[in-house]
């Protein structure tokens, strides 16, 4: 019988994982392992929202099927949070499509719109699902920039000019994950119309919006007048609120990519368990303390993780937003490239990092450092890394 199926011949080995099963491996061998691998939040959701789900789990009619798009109070809690964060009006019903997360949201949205042989442009390094998504669809994908200067722009033209067939939709992502890049209002002004001239639709992942820094809000494309014409944008709770595991975010914006991914998705699910939608309403509506505590958190750590591990012979940049620092290879480790650095880091470090390889080729060279521990944690893990770089010779100034 022929195992070799068409989906899994189109997915390389997943890079990321072959340094998580070290990690696994080496604290079931009871290693103290600092995991700053994963984006996993370490900080539980607030006390209403669990009382909530809670509360609501309790009630024997809730328990059934819910509306795979979801419920209509937790779509109009979203709508609102826009209202408030961006002061952009959504309409709940037809502007809004709650998602089991938002990689099940882009995922079901690749299926929804691309067919084999599309092309979609999609940032490169990125989060694999912004290029597998597409691709396990039947798309194939041609490669821009992240950094958002003018040579983004110019791959854009030139990918327009001699693409065949031209690419029809845009991967964006900002703050970025894995690189922790922001973008300007005017960025995305300029991309809406980009979009509309070269009719392409624009695809937003704005899972980060609520952990940026030094007093610098990140803004939304559907702040930009007619990007609902061109633009789906998703948000997620998972950082925000500190849900990742319950899986719960959303799409707004264009009523026909609303639409389609909505149909889609009443085929494949039922929508996210009753109870946690009215907890994610409670979060949505109730007191918003937390994301200023979250972000104030990460912020702490990231001046303390970007202090720590520069005395420890590393100089990281400093990321204006997301959870994420995004570190070239220590220069006198350059050449082991950044899987095997991130091997030797965990092995002989104990600590656990993303090899930037693992987001596209454009990532080499790089780590992504997830801002997951806490203070105590980080600083361990930058004396840690100073041992290690003093058993290879190796002082402050030529790290």
């Amino acid at each position: 019988m022929d195992t070799d199926f068409y989906r899994m011949k189109r997915l390389p080995p997943y890079v990321i994982a072959e340094v998580n099963a070290m990690r696994h491996a080496a604290r079931q061998g009871g290693e103290d392992i600092i995991d700053l691998g994963m984006g996993n939040p370490d900080q539980p959701p607030p006390a209403h929202v669990i009382e909530k789900l809670c509360e609501v789990a309790k009630k024997p009619d809730a328990h059934g099927y819910s509306q795979s798009k979801g419920i209509p109070g937790l779509r109009k809690a979203q709508a609102n949070y826009y209202g408030r964060r961006f002061g952009v009006e959504l309409d709940p019903e037809r502007e809004v499509v709650v998602t089991m997360g938002s990689k099940e949201g882009l995922a079901s949205l690749a299926n929804a719109i691309t067919a084999p042989g599309d092309v979609v442009l999609a940032p490169n390094p990125s989060y694999p699902i912004h290029t597998f998504g597409f691709i396990i669809a039947g798309a194939t994908i041609r490669s821009v920039p992240t950094t958002p200067d003018e040579q983004y722009w110019a791959a854009l033209e030139s990918a327009m000019n001699y693409t065949v067939p031209r690419p029809s939709l845009l991967v964006v992502n900002y703050p970025s994950n894995p690189t922790a890049e922001v973008v300007d209002l005017a960025f995305y002004e300029r991309l809406v119309d980009w979009a509309r001239d070269n009719e392409v639709w624009i695809l937003s992942d704005l899972a980060y919006s609520e952990l940026y820094y030094d007093g610098k809000p990140t803004p939304s494309i559907m702040q930009v007048k007619g990007a609902k014409d061109v633009a789906i944008e998703f948000t997620s709770m998972s950082k925000t609120y500190s849900m990742a595991g319950w899986r719960m975010g959303f799409a707004v914006g264009n009523q026909q990519l609303i639409a389609a991914m909505t149909r889609v998705k009443s085929y494949l699910d039922y929508g996210a368990f009753t109870p946690i939608q009215a907890a994610a309403c409670a979060a949505l509506n109730g007191p918003q303390d937390i994301v200023e505590t979250n972000r104030q958190l990460y912020h702490k750590r990231r001046d303390v993780m970007v202090d720590a591990f520069a005395r420890a012979g590393w100089e990281i940049p400093s990321p204006a937003a997301s959870m994420f620092a995004w570190a070239p290879l220590p220069p006198a480790l350059a050449h082991m490239g950044s899987l095997e650095f991130s091997k030797q880091l965990l092995t002989e470090a104990k600590v656990a990092v993303a090899a930037g390889v693992g987001y596209g080729e454009k990532g080499e060279g790089f780590v992504r450092i997830a801002m997951v521990e806490n203070e105590q944690r980080l600083r361990q893990a930058a004396r840690n890394i100073k041992r290690y770089f003093n058993s290879l010779g190796i002082n402050s100034s030529a790290a």
